[in-house]
């Protein structure tokens, strides 16, 4: 199965799902225990939140910045994160986020479970993207899972693209792209791509903070952070 054509079961999932993706949040603590990690990171300024969902994160996101641009696919996905969400200094997007271009630049670029969605083919062209969208001195802020992951996921073994299998109530079963990011070779990765990140793991989740580096000296300084 090629990256196109698991992508679009992937969106048919979430749009199918939408009433069922808060689920987790409310059966397992930790998720819910994830969300505070907000207050810990560098989420400033005008924020770009990429494949937001139902939203859980978006009013964490919009009481720390001066604005949110959050952009999903799914357009009942949206339809949930817009209820959840008040506030003129939140806006919504729906788009496909291989395909579109933001017409601006933020200070923090914003992705909870959303890299893992993303194919390893376009794991390039994506964190290229995601340097266009930042302002001077930006920053990438994200949560996804870690390997430990894959305990509470049907993994489809051998597929040509990391994949799982899920299913919803009404007894359907979905294809998704899912690859389980070690928190190691991730930043290994990035700095190899040209990135400065600190990336953690928290209770089998890994949450990173990551900054493209400018080329040729001077050496870029060292942004001032509370977070390690």
């Amino acid at each position: 199965m090629d990256d196109d054509t698991l992508l679009a079961q992937q969106l048919a999932y979430y749009r199918a799902g939408a009433d069922e993706y808060d689920r987790p949040y409310v059966q397992y603590p930790k998720l819910r225990r994830l969300l505070t990690a907000v207050d810990d990171l560098p989420v400033t300024g005008d924020v770009l939140e990429l494949a937001c969902g139902t939203g859980q994160w978006t009013p964490l996101l919009a009481a720390r910045a001066r604005s949110v641009t959050a952009v999903d696919a799914a357009p009942e996905a949206l339809a949930v994160a817009r209820r959840r969400t008040t506030g003129s200094d939140v806006r919504f997007v729906e788009a496909d986020l291989f395909a579109w271009r933001p017409p601006r630049r933020y200070d923090t670029v914003f992705f909870a479970f959303w890299l893992s969605h993303v194919p390893p083919r376009r794991l390039p062209a994506f964190w290229d993207f995601v340097a266009d969208a930042l302002a001077p001195g930006g920053r990438a802020v994200f949560v996804d899972d870690g390997p430990a992951g894959a305990a509470y996921e049907d993994v489809l073994a051998g597929a040509p693209v990391p994949a799982a299998v899920r299913r919803l109530d009404d007894g359907s079963r979905h294809r998704i792209v899912k690859v389980f990011h070690d928190a190691r070779t991730l930043t290994a990765d990035l700095s190899a791509r040209g990135w400065s990140a600190r990336i953690r793991t928290v209770a089998g989740h890994y949450i990173g903070v990551a900054e493209p580096q400018e080329a040729g000296p001077p050496a870029p300084q060292p942004h001032p952070c509370p977070w390690p």
